[in-house]
């Protein structure tokens, strides 16, 4: 398939869910010719119907099992990348979980563990992991990491995935300073609230934790309260994702871009 990004190979984690924002990014770049890689945990009939769905679209695709905080995991992710398609030049890191939602004197230390393992160190293992293969193979590179609006503003009942998100901003920044010198750019993308499946559970948590007579509701007064009068859609980040990784964006690094509608501001 012809498109801005035949030829090029792009990995997105945590993509194996059906309407999350993994399979919308894939989705994106496979319709713009790209060679894909779905990744999850584990890989279900879901992750599989994700896949074939894509080649649907016309898109060569691999389906590769990683749990992302478990660091030979992420190394054998990219190293089966390279033996699948001969390189890596686009890499998401979009797994992440945050379904751990408890007040900050409850938090169990192992979910915090669990989610900073994910959210944050699974990010590092990839990076470090995909941009070896992109330094070697000399040809640039683009990582984007799928943070949150909850890498720039705090929510209750949140402070792991919070902590972590906010994390994900500093080795955003710090991997950009590090790997530009060879043409990788690494930002990070922090969308408003998405109601993927981890934020349908956001949506019945906090529309009872805020006093909201049903989720409906909930999401009503989210929209309002929204300058564009929405909640974001998966494909708003798909678009973003798609910018960064073109060539129109390669002078852009470091950053942490909201896609919000205007209810993340700085």
């Amino acid at each position: 398939m012809a498109g801005r990004f035949s030829g090029k190979t792009i990995v997105v984690t945590g993509a194996g869910r059906e309407k999350g924002l993994g399979p919308a990014i894939l989705q994106r770049f496979a319709d713009e010719g790209a060679n894909c890689v779905v990744s999850d945990q584990r890989i279900t009939p879901q992750a599989l119907d994700v896949a074939e769905e894509l080649r649907g679209r016309g898109a060569e695709v691999a389906e590769i099992a990683c749990n992302v905080a478990r660091v030979e995991e992420c190394r054998e992710l990219i190293d089966q990348t390279v033996d699948r398609f001969g390189g890596v030049d686009i890499l998401v890191n979009n797994a992440g979980i945050g379904f751990m939602m408890k007040p900050l004197l409850e938090v169990d230390p192992a979910d915090w563990d669990e989610v900073i393992g994910v959210n944050l160190s699974g990010a590092f293992y990839c990076t470090q992991a995909a941009a070896k293969v992109m330094v070697a193979a000399g040809k640039g590179g683009r990582i984007i990491n799928i943070a949150s609006q909850a890498a720039k503003t705090g929510f209750p009942h949140m402070a792991s995935y919070v902590s972590s998100k906010h994390g994900m901003i500093g080795l955003t920044r710090t991997s950009a300073i590090e790997l530009g010198k060879h043409a990788i750019t690494v930002n990070a993308i922090c969308p408003n609230h998405v109601t993927t499946g981890l934020g349908s559970d956001q949506n019945e948590y906090f529309s009872k934790l805020l006093g909201f007579e049903s989720v409906a509701a909930y999401l009503a007064n989210m929209a309002a309260r929204n300058p564009m009068g929405r909640p974001g859609l998966a494909s708003d980040t798909a678009a973003t994702c798609a910018w960064l990784a073109s060539d129109e964006a390669s002078y852009i690094t470091g950053e942490a871009i909201n896609v919000s509608g205007g209810e993340e501001m700085h």
